[in-house]
């Protein structure tokens, strides 16, 4: 296996040589470094003492946690012989250390910290774990289901739960029987898609944690190119369990692009988009801390800090106006963005631009209204 050396954070990686990154024999994709850049901001921030990457190909998220963060331990696990291999190369390099086979677990010491790394399957590892990890990072290729159940136990009660989807066919609807085999959801097609994507995810894995008696918090969720990613802070309790069963929901809309959504476990009435989460997709201190310490990381990429900032002025409520379909829909001329935005504003709604689309704007504003706002543009 030829080899090319690549750094990200404060990292140097070998990764496998390939035309193609779906060919390489260990997968390594340059595009997540933002994914990563902020998971390693949010694993600084939360002081999580033991991480786990369950599914670690080449190494390089948990060897950026085990430079960049304080963590204690550092658990890089991949099932692939030859992924195995070149974690155990990509740790020497980058940490200098050797370490010693403890069964089918290598562990490398460099100060106070510990590297576990081990080969074999995710949901073995994290079922012989019970309760033991402070950070669970889930990033599968593809969707995270199969993982799930023993992920949320193998976090801590009041842990996290940092997690990945990359099925965004699936879940916007390009494929509707697979999001209903593995989400027990029904998706929605059209502007409305990534973000009704997104809370599908978020609301599976309540719908899987309330059964622990477990509650979620979300500290951030968000879509990005090819992928959703959340963190979840687990609540323990049932009451906390059916408070965060009470937030789930169903979306409808209209050919007018007006949409509707309401709580409840079942839909109110036909037609319906569901069941998905209705509540936060962020704790605004936590993404304020975020993009504070993203200004101070020295090896921050550039796209982390604007993507991070636009996170933080985005309005938190469900749902967006995509001004282009909202145009086509109503058989009107597509207007400058910023232009609604001022409109809205004006009329004493809030009113921001939204990470979903470049397109599309969040606000408190009644359809009636932001249909108003185009037409006065007109």
């Amino acid at each position: 296996m030829e080899f090319v050396e690549v750094r990200e954070g404060l990292a140097r990686i070998l990764v496998p040589r390939a035309e193609r990154i779906y060919d390489a024999p260990v997968f390594y994709n340059p595009v997540m470094s933002l994914n990563r850049d902020i998971s390693v901001l949010a694993v600084k921030l939360l002081h999580s003492r033991r991480v786990l990457d369950a599914l670690s190909a080449t190494g390089i998220r948990g060897i950026r946690y085990a430079l960049e963060t304080p963590v204690e331990e550092a658990w890089l696990n991949d099932i692939s012989e030859d992924a195995f291999k070149l974690i155990l190369k990509n740790v020497e390099l980058n940490l200098g250390v050797d370490g010693k086979q403890l069964g089918e677990k290598r562990v490398a010491f460099k100060g106070e910290k510990a590297l576990v790394v081990n080969q074999g399957d995710a949901n073995r590892l994290m079922a012989e774990n019970f309760r033991y990890f402070d950070f669970l990072d889930l990033d599968p290729f593809g969707s995270p289901i199969e993982f799930l159940d023993t992920a949320l136990r193998s976090v801590k009660r009041k842990g996290v739960l940092a997690i990945t989807a990359t099925d965004t066919g699936v879940l916007c609807g390009a494929y509707r029987h697979a999001c209903l085999r593995k989400y027990l959801a029904e998706p929605i097609r059209g502007e409305l898609c990534h973000e009704a994507g997104l809370r599908i995810l978020i609301g599976t894995v309540v719908r899987y944690a309330v059964k622990y008696d477990l509650g979620i918090d979300v500290l951030l969720a968000y879509h990005r190119d090819h992928y959703f990613r959340a963190f979840l802070r687990l609540k323990s309790g049932a009451r906390k369990a059916d408070k965060s069963l009470s937030q789930l929901g169903y979306l409808w809309q209209g050919e007018n692009g007006e949409f509707e959504y309401s709580e409840g476990v079942l839909p109110e009435r036909p037609k319906a988009h569901g069941p998905l989460w209705l509540g936060s997709l962020k704790e605004k201190e936590f993404v304020d801390r975020l993009h504070k310490e993203a200004k101070n990381h020295p090896l921050a990429h550039k796209k982390t800090l604007q993507f991070l900032g636009l996170l933080t002025e985005e309005l938190d409520v469900p749902f967006l106006y995509d001004t282009h379909a909202l145009a086509r829909r109503n058989g009107l001329q597509a207007r400058k963005l910023a232009a609604m935005i001022e409109i809205l504003l004006e009329e004493g709604y809030r009113a921001t631009r939204t990470h979903f689309s470049p397109k599309a704007l969040k606000t408190d504003a009644p359809f009636e209204e932001v249909l108003g706002a185009l037409r006065r543009l007109q």
